[in-house]
């Protein structure tokens, strides 16, 4: 995994839409902070453009996205917004120039089909917050994504809930968005897991399609050499009118609680208010006790 250059005060840190449609308006607070925090916002192109659901074209996203990516100001892509989208640019994106001009790339949810793209490269990326709505998050939240861009160290403790297998590893950390997941399974841009802790969140899923994803991960062999499983928010799940019969918990708990690895619930990760960032591909410490997991990077 390559180590990317940390964030300095001056450095440029462009906000790109690479999924559903942004008005600058809804990035006044991010821009703010930016400027508190002594950086540059640098606003992309796609912001402001419209093509139904999405900000412009799919080629148009994706060009956005590569023009930060070259442009040797900037120092970071911070995704607007999530919602739909970020995989379709995909067969877009030129993974040499990518490569050539390494930076990191911050979102979570939909950006998980992003991360996956950046981790086959070897690159690293922020799985935190977008632009849009961090004003409505904790301070800690935007605080845990500028300490990695920093490159400072986070530690996060959180106590131990149902469901889960005490142990101690150290693996890099990959996953994101189960959805997201979910619909690159099985293509080009499929995810490996294989001696990595998993981390997996999802929100406003029915309990039945949750089975059926994980099942779909199980049926792919991308559960078999987890060396740790981690799950964050399951938020506002969905069930039908004749119930599942689980929580999202427990279907998950069901496909993994044979795995000879620690596994955790409860992570202060997703689409939740306390939205903490972490590293995608880069090595973190998970430690599972009866009573508290803390997690490091």
């Amino acid at each position: 995994m390559i180590n990317l250059p940390i964030l300095n005060k001056g450095d440029a840190v462009a906000i790109v839409a690479t999924a559903r449609k942004v008005n600058l308006v809804d990035l006044n607070y991010a821009i703010q902070y930016l400027d508190k925090q002594g950086y540059i916002p640098v606003i992309g192109s796609s912001i402001g453009m419209e093509k139904n659901q999405f900000a412009g074209t799919d080629q148009e996203r994706a060009l956005d996205l590569m023009q930060q990516i070259i442009d040797p100001k900037v120092k970071a892509i911070w995704c607007a917004k999530g919602g739909y989208g970020s995989v379709r640019i995909l067969p877009y994106l030129n993974a040499k120039k990518i490569k050539s001009h390494p930076k990191f790339l911050i979102g979570y949810s939909d950006v998980t089909a992003l991360h996956a793209y950046w981790h086959k490269l070897g690159l690293p990326s922020i799985h935190g917050q977008m632009a849009v709505g961090c004003q409505t998050k904790t301070n800690e939240t935007l605080a845990s994504v500028f300490t990695l861009l920093k490159g400072g160290a986070t530690c996060y403790k959180f106590k131990a809930k149902p469901f889960l297998k005490t142990g101690k590893v150290t693996a890099p950390i990959v996953g994101g968005n189960l959805s997201m997941l979910y619909s690159i399974c099985g293509s080009r841009f499929n995810f490996d897991a294989a001696g990595k802790i998993l981390f997996l969140e999802d929100i406003d899923e029915y309990l039945y399609h949750i089975d059926r994803m994980m099942l779909n991960l199980k049926n792919n062999g991308l559960l078999t050499k987890l060396k740790g499983v981690l799950i964050g928010g399951l938020t506002s799940m969905n069930d039908n009118e004749v119930p599942f019969g689980k929580t999202a918990e427990a279907i998950i708990w069901e496909h993994v609680k044979d795995l000879n690895c620690p596994i955790a619930f409860g992570f202060p990760s997703g689409h939740i208010s306390d939205n903490r960032a972490f590293i995608q591909g880069r090595l973190a410490s998970l430690e599972v006790t009866d009573k508290q997991v803390q997690f490091k990077q």
